[in-house]
């Protein structure tokens, strides 16, 4: 009855991980890609032989070694570590919060003094039930930490002033009493070496796969040509969002490129200040370690997304998170469609958390 064992909607992390073992386990596959290219938001191309993070930088890390192992199949991965820094006025400091950052702040020089200081910071707040995400963060790192890193580059990021946002988005800050500039704790770390384009294609190997295909014209003139669908789109978006809009943020990139072969040193750096309109600053060919005589650079502007803007990850307060409970319940009363991923589950996942479900659906489903 079906030229299809499944209908993969996506060609992303979790479309292509599903595609292979699918593949590989004698399922007949089709994905399909409403963009023109695969690779999904870790798509890369290449401008002046560098490969850009077309949307946004993807640093792969993970402490799972069966992901890292099985991401390992597809690429061979460099040994970048990432090291961002945050730019606020005319001072830098190095991230996540450690020791580097504390000797810039206040010039203490031992994890006791760093440790003096932010105690009490906390202390003179003298908040004991923080009610949104400004008093949460200065009851865990301080009002100078929080003044300089978090506010600005915060309030950007999420559109709402920190007064707004709830206390829980931020539970914890990591703050490191080390001269340990490292940003992820992960034992294993790294960028794809010839880019997440070319893994992606590893992965998806023989697999039909069409590009610049809308899944929901397409299901017009082919509603029995799968068993089974997986959907990796906007949840809400499937069921023609009949309860209502889960809001999600959106990013917008302004790329150059630039005759100098070197702009900032460094492949992320964050800009915390409000009067500054972009978030940070990516400088794409230090991710491989790039010499070429000129450089690309992605500044990157948050917003509010809109239908018709792509969606880059979910606002996970407590509103949305009820709106998405009642989607869950209609999704899974479709028996023969799975949602996975980043905007078919709603959450703001990691990349190895994205292959780890994918993995565990196979499972499911083997």
């Amino acid at each position: 009855m079906y030229e299809y064992d499944y209908l993969i909607v996506g060609a992303g992390l979790y479309g292509a991980v599903m595609a292979h073992e699918l593949n590989k386990a004698g399922k007949k596959c089709l994905v399909i890609e409403k963009r023109n290219h695969i690779a999904g938001n870790v798509y890369c191309e290449e401008i002046e032989g560098i490969r850009v993070h077309k949307y946004g930088a993807h640093i792969f890390h993970t402490s799972n070694q069966k992901v890292w192992k099985y991401m390992n199949q597809f690429a061979q991965f460099n040994h970048y570590i990432n090291s961002p820094i945050a730019i606020y006025k005319d001072e830098l400091y190095n991230l996540p919060f450690n020791m580097n950052t504390f000797n810039k702040m206040w010039g203490v020089k031992t994890p006791e003094q760093a440790k003096q200081m932010i105690r009490m910071q906390i202390e003179d707040s003298n908040i004991t039930d923080p009610k949104n995400l400004e008093e949460q963060a200065i009851s865990l790192v301080g009002k100078d930490i929080y003044e300089k890193l978090i506010k600005g580059y915060t309030q950007k990021q999420w559109g709402r002033a920190c007064t707004e946002l709830p206390a829980f988005i931020i539970k914890r800050l990591p703050v490191r009493f080390t001269y340990d500039n490292n940003y992820f704790n992960d034992p294993y770390q790294g960028i794809p070496m010839g880019g997440y384009t070319k893994l992606i294609q590893n992965m998806l190997g023989e697999v039909e796969v069409r590009t610049g295909v809308d899944f929901f014209e397409f299901r017009k003139t082919n509603p029995d040509i799968s068993k089974k669908i997986i959907f990796t789109g906007m949840l809400d978006q499937y069921f023609d969002y009949k309860l209502g809009e889960l809001e999600y943020r959106s990013v917008r990139f302004e790329t150059e490129v630039l005759d100098c072969d070197n702009y900032q040193g460094n492949a992320v750096v964050n800009y915390t200040d409000i009067d500054v309109p972009y978030t940070r600053i990516i400088e794409h060919k230090h991710f491989e370690y790039g010499t070429q005589e000129k450089t690309v650079i992605s500044k990157e502007y948050s917003s509010e997304w809109k239908k018709g803007m792509e969606p880059y990850y979910p606002v996970n307060d407590e509103k949305n998170t009820r709106l998405y409970e009642k989607y869950k319940e209609l999704a899974d009363k479709e028996k023969d469609v799975i949602f996975g991923g980043r905007l078919g589950s709603y959450r703001y996942y990691d990349m190895d958390k994205v292959v780890e479900e994918a993995l565990n659906q196979v499972e499911k489903l083997m």
